[in-house]
């Protein structure tokens, strides 16, 4: 079971959009995230303006929307390439995560309780099919995408917005620093927090996300490695 290819990755204040810049925004955010596009990848804008069939002027407009999100890094006289945060921002990206996420769990709990949460029910299903067949950057992708829906139970657009923004650089971290303990079972399973949510648990699921995120932070490690040639054709051929 995988995720639509047309369905946006996050929900961002575009994503009803229906422009040509917004798909092409779409399938290179899905790339970065994805870890098709690793860090430090160079973007020239004439091999993405041939794959997608487009004007030059279309692919900067969607690198500086990235840049803007922090997702791509733009360097005079150099081009774009994306982002390759440092050990500090690594840290720093998740350690605010660890300041919104597990406080809205009680709120959503409160929310939510007495329900079923189908739709992050068959998220969790589809992410840990994508760990257990050794699709890891599926899952990576899979777990932002929960993340993001998750906390938008909460009723806060701005808190929403918040946890997508540092949930897409967060895909950036595991990329650079991030070890197989970053993503999966050993991280801690998310269907049991939907348990905890489900039953009305507030603070058993604040515990939860405080230390599912510790795990995560505390499995970084400072070891980047290497950028490879990239073929943009074969990466982005399904769109």
């Amino acid at each position: 079971m995988t995720r639509p290819a047309s369905a946006p990755l996050f929900l961002t204040p575009a994503a009803d959009e229906k422009g040509r810049d917004e798909q092409i925004y779409q399938h290179v955010l899905e790339a970065i995230v994805e870890h098709r596009l690793a860090p430090g990848t160079r973007l020239p804008e004439d091999a993405l303006a041939e794959v997608f069939e487009v004007s030059r002027t279309g692919i900067r407009k969607v690198l500086q929307r990235l840049a803007l999100e922090r997702l791509v890094t733009l360097r005079p006289k150099r081009g774009a390439e994306v982002a390759q945060p440092s050990a500090q921002e690594a840290q720093d990206v998740l350690g605010a995560r660890q300041l919104i996420e597990p406080a809205l769990m009680a709120g959503i709990a409160a929310r939510v309780a007495g329900q079923r949460l189908e739709s992050l029910r068959a998220l969790c299903e589809q992410e840990h099919e994508a760990q257990h067949a050794g699709r890891h950057s599926e899952a990576i992708q899979l777990s932002a995408r929960f993340h993001v829906q998750l906390c938008a139970l909460a009723g806060n657009q701005v808190l929403t917005e918040q946890v997508a923004q540092l949930t897409k650089r967060s895909s950036l971290v595991v990329a650079v620093y991030g070890s197989r303990r970053s993503v999966g079972c050993d991280c801690g399973q998310h269907v049991d927090l939907l348990t905890l949510l489900e039953a009305g648990q507030g603070e058993q699921a604040r515990e939860w996300m405080a230390e599912h995120l510790r795990r995560i932070r505390a499995s970084l490690n400072v070891d980047a490695p290497a950028s490879e040639a990239v073929d943009f054709h074969s990466i982005f051929k399904r769109r």
